[in-house]
């Protein structure tokens, strides 16, 4: 099963980076946000799932690095500061531009679902609680972002001009809506398949430490 994710994870980068939508991009703020998506909320997961609990898993190395709520705030920071107009018309006309945005995007990515989903196995209820927090938060700040380019009454990137016969301010509420949806969506069900490490153990374990704080262990069996 990871190994499927892994390939599938790669696959899905290629097909976003080779194919036809970063040169749509160009123009096109939809297509963009297509692009997104689909480093961030669907290769990102795949490769980080694919990776967590083995022995490469880098959480498992420097836990004190892949703490989820940092590696959120610092994926917020990172996706608000290349949508900005000015970093934004950057990576649309200039392959170096691009390459360092979507670099910056997959590592982003990957950061907050391996703090989420990586380390020991099983996990702790310490970092799966993390992990719940950092996955919402990151999909409260996508849906905002995603609201903000819907509700815009102007447009907000000089280079646009639409796509696929929408004019420009449709294209542009149309890429928030794929944030929206999308962004906020798998982010969202990240950090409720989470919750299953928090309700899912029954009662009276036992905590210990764990790779990212309090875990648990469950509980033995005693002579009465």
């Amino acid at each position: 099963m990871k190994l499927l994710a892994w390939n599938a994870g790669w696959l899905v980068l290629a097909a976003a980076w080779l194919g036809p939508l970063p040169e749509m991009a160009q123009t096109s703020f939809a297509a963009h946000m297509t692009l997104h998506m689909a480093v961030v909320a669907v290769a990102a997961p795949l490769l980080s799932l694919a990776a967590a609990g083995l022995r490469y898993d880098p959480v498992r190395r420097v836990p004190a690095m892949f703490s989820p709520v940092p590696a959120s705030v610092g994926e917020l920071v990172i996706v608000w500061a290349w949508h900005a107009p000015g970093l934004h018309h950057f990576a649309r006309h200039s392959s170096l531009g691009f390459v360092i945005e979507q670099s910056m995007f997959l590592a982003a990515g990957i950061w907050v679902w391996l703090s989420a989903f990586g380390g020991k196995s099983p996990r702790s209820r310490a970092r799966s609680g993390a992990g719940v927090i950092g996955l919402l938060l990151t999909s409260m700040h996508m849906t905002l972002l995603g609201a903000l380019l819907v509700m815009s009454p102007r447009l907000l990137y000089s280079h646009q001009h639409g796509g696929g016969g929408l004019s420009p301010i449709t294209d542009q509420h149309l890429g928030g809506a794929v944030m929206l949806i999308v962004g906020g969506a798998a982010f969202l069900a990240g950090g409720l398949w989470l919750t299953r490490d928090l309700i899912g153990n029954g009662h009276g374990d036992e905590p210990v430490l764990g790779d990212s704080g309090i875990g648990i262990v469950a509980p033995s069996t005693r002579q009465l």
